[in-house]
Formats: structure tokens, sequence, C-alpha cells
């Protein structure tokens, strides 16, 4: 079982972050122990982008993004039964499955879009770069909020697969079931605003909340790249194969 830093005076509140960028600076100020200590730092795009940046300013790490896409109802986009990983392995929620009786074709066509979706997203916001063998480092991952948690499961699943040592997982808001289903996957969870109840949504922890678009993904990874290429050994580690 993991470690757990959370506030306790933030706990079943909401509107407590003014945008995703003050989370970000709340999250860094929680793992201030980890300033100057060799890591891997990785956003869930693209809500986790402007959170990590913060981190990646505060902790002085380059900023690198996981790829991983909610698989959607066939009715609805707001809502998933799994996700899929940065090579297009599927993370299923099987008691939603159950529940909702989808037939194994409406599964197959959901996974076909939504592999073709990270495809594409894939090329547009990392140009098809083979993500980095990542030997045993510490690997922080950033998203901004868990719900269900499976984008994020995905994107842990993946790491692991690519060698990651000590995990620590960084999200400004979470529904308190999940933080518990995540917490015997990782080393550490940080989570300043944990909620309860029957009824959780990630923008609630947020005065200011708005879809963040590709746009603003590539833009803020722009203005991070230059000072990230400077990291003794990040190209060549950037660009190995497998």
């Amino acid at each position: 079982m993991g470690e757990l830093r959370d506030d306790p005076s933030l706990r079943n509140r909401v509107q407590v972050f003014a945008d995703r960028t003050a989370a970000g600076r709340r999250l860094a100020e929680m793992l201030e122990d980890y300033q100057g200590k060799s890591l891997r730092l990785f956003a869930i795009p693209a809500g986790g982008v402007p959170v990590a940046v913060e981190l990646s300013r505060a902790l002085t790490v380059p900023l690198e993004l996981v790829l991983v896409r909610k698989i959607q109802l066939p009715w609805t986009t707001e809502a998933g039964f799994g996700a899929l990983d940065p090579d297009g392995v599927p993370l299923f929620n099987q008691e939603l499955i159950r529940r909702l009786g989808l037939t194994p074709r409406q599964i197959q066509e959901q996974v076909a879009q939504t592999l073709a979706n990270l495809r594409e997203r894939e090329a547009r916001l990392r140009g098809n770069r083979p993500y980095p063998k990542l030997k045993g480092e510490t690997t922080l991952v950033v998203d901004d909020g868990l719900a269900s948690g499976y984008t994020l499961r995905a994107a842990l699943r993946f790491l692991k697969g690519r060698g990651a040592g000590e995990l620590v997982v960084a999200v400004p808001t979470a529904l308190d079931r999940t933080v518990q289903e995540i917490l015997p996957e990782v080393d550490l969870l940080v989570c300043p605003n944990i909620r309860s109840g029957l009824v959780f949504a990630v923008a609630d922890a947020y005065r200011h909340w708005y879809d963040v678009e590709e746009e603003e993904v590539l833009k803020l990874l722009g203005s991070k790249r230059p000072a990230a290429s400077r990291r003794s050994g990040w190209h060549k580690t950037e660009g190995e194969e497998g």
C-alpha cells in the first residue's frame, strides 16, 4: 500500500483551486522533498498538462506526455468503460461492462475508434517519438483529477512496463474510493482535495474550469522544451527504441 499525502482541511470541499495552474503550485508545495532528486515527469493530456507544467518548473525536471484515452460508451462521450494505454492495450471496467450489457461488437467498435483517436493524438502531441526506457527511475505522473481512475491506471501499467521504479501520482482532486483503489499500485499518491459521495466531478474542485485544447498543450510544451533539452542525457534517453 502506497503512502497518501492529502490536505484534511480541503476534504469534501469544492472550488478549492482557482485553476489548474494554482492546483499545480499546491502539488509542488506538497512535493518539495522531491526537489533536486532525479525523476521523470509525465502528464496525462490534455487537462494534466497545465498542472504538470508547474511541477516541472518547481522541481526543475523536463515534462513528457503519456497518452492514454478513455474508451467511451457508444451512446455518450461523457463516460467510458475503460482506457487504452499508448500501446493500444485496453484496460476494461469489467463490472460496468456487465452492468450495461455491452456486446463484444460494441466493445470492439469503441476500442477501434479510441485507438484511431489515440494514434492521431500521438502524432500531433508527441510526433510519434518513442517512449523512453525508464530503467528504474522515479516516475511522477500528473493529471488534473481522478474520477474512475482508469486512464491513470492504464498510464501506470504502461510506465511500469517501460521500467519505472518508484511511482508517484500527483492529482489536485480525486474521489475517495478511487484513491483507495490506486494506492496499492503506487508508492506515493499526492492529492490535496479528496471528496466522497455518489456524484463526483473533477471540475467541481476548480473555480475556473475549461476544456484544455491541444493548441494550449503544444504551447505549454513548447515553453518547456528548451529548458528540458538542457538536461544531461535527455535527448539520448528520449530517442531510445524499444
